[in-house]
């Protein structure tokens, strides 16, 4: 969910959960701190016992290779050791009652044969229809990629000439709404724009919801050539104000809207929400310990992580071979392993999936661009009107480091017309909150911050008058 980059290895920023005959699939739903995460184990007969995985759909995780699944005396238990978690429950009639265990928490956990599905949460700012302006459902092609893109155009009103802006998502397979743990921020958005006279273009990210193309093999750089044949299709429409088209991106998104402006002529004016100002290298290390700390993790454990993380990201952006990367990062992780856990514990077949899947994230084409990439190459290219927000509380693109940093690049690039904002109490998706970490995102009402909404509009209409 948008530059929140979890790597199992390094962070526990994801949870799990459990199996029973035992074999089969177990599901159950983990609440912890008001937020609800729906876990599914999968468990395997073998030879020497059993093997197990697990799922956590809410956090887009799959076949996350679980070391140890133990049956024994009618209980069951899943371990996870690298991020310290496990499971431990008792078969009963209608399945298991038992406990989540991790860094030290424990939460009651209960799995079942059936799907289970998470309590309907308000979400008070979420349009509903008819809208009081013209909505349709739009596509157009990439033809560098050749792809299709699927999306919906807002119009203030089926006739007429508008301002326009595109919306871009952050980071992760993102459908039109930018979807994400029961919030639409991009329906909020768009909703609100309209009502104030502001055409909006928002679309699913190639591969996901009606877009077609390959969202895993796809980096920065291929979603900018995406937001191009946008630009492109808006040229098109009678309705759209050629002159006064803009690019609205949120996290990653807020990379990729001054890669685009920095080349187009055809942008007026970008809004970077939670836009990155450093390297994707430092803004991961800077992420990862803010997160960790906030979620309680001891600060020796933090900097244990960070020195392991510095070594391993400085391997990527160093590496001129992706087999060669590969293969010191699989040695790397292996003796990591080693070092925290007794080998007696570790299920050698599991162990090896559990690296294989670190490294195949790690060296991912998004991952490898994004570590080596400084988003002030193309913000000190950008000539256009900017408007960079952000919340005071975000934990995943810090405010401080990143505002400045955004302020810097367009500055040495001679752009006069640059507005930076940090609002108070904001998290990453600029939700008014308590701590600003993501576990709290699910939990809170509020989709965006009302006086964040009116403020960009304000400075969007500002633009295009």
């Amino acid at each position: 969910m948008n530059l929140y980059i979890a790597l199992f290895f390094i962070f526990l920023t994801t949870f799990t959960l459990t199996a029973q005959d035992i074999t089969g699939q177990w599901n159950g739903v983990l609440k912890v701190q008001g937020i609800e995460l729906r876990l599914v184990f999968n468990v395997t007969k073998t030879d020497n016992g059993y093997t197990s995985t697990m799922d956590s759909p809410d956090q887009g995780a799959k076949g996350i290779p679980v070391t140890r699944t133990t049956f024994e005396d009618a209980t069951l238990t899943f371990a996870v050791d690298n991020i310290q978690m496990e499971y431990q429950g008792t078969i009963q009639e209608d399945g298991i009652v038992g406990t989540f265990k991790q860094m030290g928490q424990e939460y009651p956990l209960n799995l079942s044969r059936k799907a289970v599905e998470k309590e309907m949460v308000k979400r008070p700012q979420e349009p509903t229809k008819p809208y009081p302006y013209h909505s349709e459902e739009v596509t157009f092609q990439n033809t560098k990629a050749g792809i299709s893109l699927a999306g919906t155009l807002t119009l203030p009103k089926k006739e007429g000439v508008f301002p326009a802006v595109i919306l871009i998502s952050g980071s992760g397979p993102q459908n039109r709404n930018e979807e994400l743990l029961g919030h639409k921020p991009f329906l909020v958005i768009s909703d609100y724009l309209t009502k104030n006279g502001i055409a909006v273009l928002r679309y699913d990210d190639r591969g996901v919801g009606k877009s077609t193309g390959d969202f895993k093999t796809a980096t920065s750089a291929d979603f900018a050539t995406d937001v191009e044949s946008a630009l492109a299709y808006l040229k098109t429409r009678k309705e759209i104000d050629k002159n006064n088209m803009g690019l609205v991106g949120h996290s990653e998104g807020g990379i990729i809207a001054p890669m685009v402006a920095a080349t187009s002529k055809d942008v007026a004016f970008i809004v970077l929400l939670a836009g990155t100002g450093i390297p994707g290298d430092q803004l991961l290390l800077l992420q990862q310990e803010r997160i960790a700390r906030a979620n309680g993790v001891s600060e020796p454990d933090i900097k244990k992580a960070m020195e392991t993380n510095t070594t391993l990201f400085t391997m990527v952006t160093t590496a001129d071979d992706v087999g060669q990367l590969k293969t010191d990062l699989t040695h790397m992780i292996t003796e990591a392993i080693k070092n925290e856990k007794s080998t007696e514990t570790i299920n050698r077949t599991a162990e090896d999936a559990y690296v294989a899947m670190q490294v195949d994230q790690i060296t991912s084409p998004w991952m490898l661009y994004f570590l080596k990439y400084d988003p002030a190459s193309a913000l000190e290219k950008v000539t256009c009107p900017v408007l960079a927000v952000n919340g005071e509380k975000d934990l995943q693109v810090p405010s401080d480091e990143n505002l400045t940093a955004i302020k810097n690049a367009l500055t040495r690039g001679g752009n006069k017309n640059v507005s930076i904002k940090e609002f108070e109490n904001l998290n990453h998706l600029f939700q008014e909150c308590e701590t600003g970490s993501p576990n709290e995102y699910s939990t809170i009402e509020q989709t965006f911050s009302p006086l964040a909404l009116a403020e960009i509009t304000q400075w969007i209409l500002a633009q295009t008058h």
